[in-house]
């Protein structure tokens, strides 16, 4: 690409930028060169918005317009049904992304919810085509992404028809580890921001057989549970239990 034509455009009321963000190398810009960086700054990100704790993003059947990269705080996604039930889908966390629900038909699929309060960086679509046009990179990370999704849908299908509860619980418990390691904090120390129902609407699990899997877990060595506070004592343990094998 020459750099020469490669030159950024900014907006002038945008003062958003991803080449400055903490959470650059784990969002969608990941992997992008600083003249790759400094070309989408002030264009990807349009503005930042403030989700409320218990607010909505968006709802399933609003139109679709954008994608919101989580900056801070923790959302889930959800399916409600007419007679009140909810369905959890996913939980959401800094540097990730929401909205891809609604690219095919243009309305959002489910509705976004904050778990505590949160800000967005707000990623108008019709700009997001036009950068992935012209950066190449950027299209690239767009489509790992949305692999990612497809995998993340299989495995939950693999969780859901395939484990036992304790199982079920150990995965999500690993898998929110890692994701949280990731994002620089403490590999084996949790704060669930989710309560055990939302767990277990994920896990299509009953609230009472969640936290019957807490205590057994916690019984076999491998957590230490006080409230929403999750210490994995026994990390190991705890995959081979995924593993099948005896500990």
């Amino acid at each position: 690409m020459d750099p020469a034509v490669f030159k950024p455009l900014h907006h002038a009321n945008c003062r958003v930028m991803c080449s400055s963000c903490n959470l650059r190398e784990i969002c969608l810009p990941v992997g992008l060169t600083r003249l790759e960086l400094e070309y989408i700054d002030r264009r990807l990100v349009t503005s930042r918005r403030k989700v409320p704790r218990g607010g909505y993003l968006y709802r399933a059947g609003d139109p679709f317009d954008s994608l919101f990269a989580v900056w801070t705080g923790f959302f889930k996604t959800c399916l409600s049904a007419t007679d009140g039930r909810e369905q959890v889908t996913g939980f959401q966390m800094g540097g990730e992304l929401l909205g891809l629900d609604g690219i095919d038909t243009r309305r959002h699929a489910v509705d976004a919810v904050a778990l505590e309060d949160s800000q967005v960086c707000v990623i108008r679509y019709e700009e997001l085509e036009e950068l992935t046009g012209e950066v190449g990179s950027l299209q690239q990370q767009l489509h790992r992404i949305m692999s990612r999704e497809i995998v993340r849908g299989q495995n939950v299908m693999l969780l859901l028809g395939s484990m036992h509860a304790e199982e079920r619980l150990a995965a999500f418990l690993l898998n929110l580890a890692h994701r949280l390691q990731a994002r620089g904090f403490s590999a084996t120390l949790v704060t669930l921001r989710m309560t055990r129902e939302e767990i277990g609407s994920f896990l299509g699990l009953t609230v009472e057989t969640v936290s019957r899997s807490f205590s057994k877990l916690q019984a076999q060595g491998l957590l230490f549970v006080s409230n929403r506070q999750i210490r994995i004592t026994d990390p190991l343990g705890l995959r081979h239990l995924l593993d099948g094998v005896e500990t």
